[in-house]
C-alpha cells in the first residue's frame, strides 16, 4: 500500500521519467527486432545495388567490346574488299595486254566489222578498269623509277638522256597508290 501512496503523491512529470520494469525490457527487445528486421532488409538492398552495378559495368564493357568488333570487322572486311579487288584487277592483266595486241593485230585487216569489235571490248575493259582506279605506268622518257619499272634492257645513249625510260616492253599498271604490275622497260645507261 505504500507503493501505492507514493504513486499517487508523483507528478506527471515523474511519472513520465519512470518507465515501469515491465515496460522497459518489452522496448528494448522491441527496438532490436526493429534493427535486427531493418539489417536483413538494408544488407539485401545492399548486395542488390551491387549486383545492378556489377551487372551494368559488365553491359557496358560488352557493349564497348562490341562496338570494338564492329569497327575491326568493317576495317578487315575493307582490307579484304580491296585485296580482292587488287587480285581480280591483276589477273585481269593479261586479258587487257592480249586485247592491246587484238586490236594492234587487226590495224592492218580488212574486216572491218572484227576490228571495231575487238576495239569495243577494249574500250570496255579500259572503262571497267578505270572505275576500279586502275590506271598504266606511263613514263616514257622520264627518269627511271625502280619502285615502278623493272629494266630488262639497256638501250644507247643515242636513245635518250642518261637514266631516262627509252621503251616500254610492256606496260605497268596501278589500283590507287599500290602497284599492280611493274612496267618492264628499256634504259638508257647513266
Amino acid at each position: 500500500m505504500s507503493r501505492k501512496k507514493n504513486e499517487i503523491n508523483e507528478t506527471p512529470e515523474e511519472m513520465k521519467n519512470e518507465i515501469p520494469a515491465e515496460e522497459e525490457k518489452e522496448t528494448e527487445p522491441k527496438e532490436a527486432v526493429a534493427e535486427e528486421v531493418q539489417d536483413p532488409v538494408k544488407q539485401a538492398l545492399d548486395e542488390a545495388n551491387a549486383k545492378a552495378a556489377e551487372y551494368l559495368a559488365l553491359a557496358q564493357r560488352v557493349q564497348a567490346d562490341f562496338e570494338n568488333f564492329r569497327r575491326r570487322n568493317e576495317s578487315v572486311r575493307a582490307d579484304a574488299y580491296a585485296d580482292g579487288r587488287k587480285d581480280v584487277a591483276a589477273m585481269m592483266l593479261p586479258v587487257l595486254d592480249n586485247l592491246e595486241r587484238a586490236v594492234d593485230a587487226a590495224a592492218g585487216s580488212t574486216d572491218e566489222a572484227l576490228k571495231n569489235g575487238v576495239e569495243m571490248v577494249l574500250k570496255q575493259m579500259t572503262d571497267a578498269y578505270g572505275k576500279m582506279e586502275v590506271k598504266p605506268i606511263n613514263r616514257l622518257g622520264e627518269k627511271f623509277d625502280p619502285n615502278l619499272e623493272n629494266a630488262i634492257l639497256q638501250g644507247t645513249e643515242d636513245e635518250g638522256e642518261p637514266g631516262t625510260v627509252c621503251q616500254v616492253l610492256q606496260k605497268g599498271y596501278m589500283i590507287g597508290d599500290k602497284v599492280l604490275r611493274h612496267a618492264m622497260v628499256k634504259v638508257v645507261p647513266e
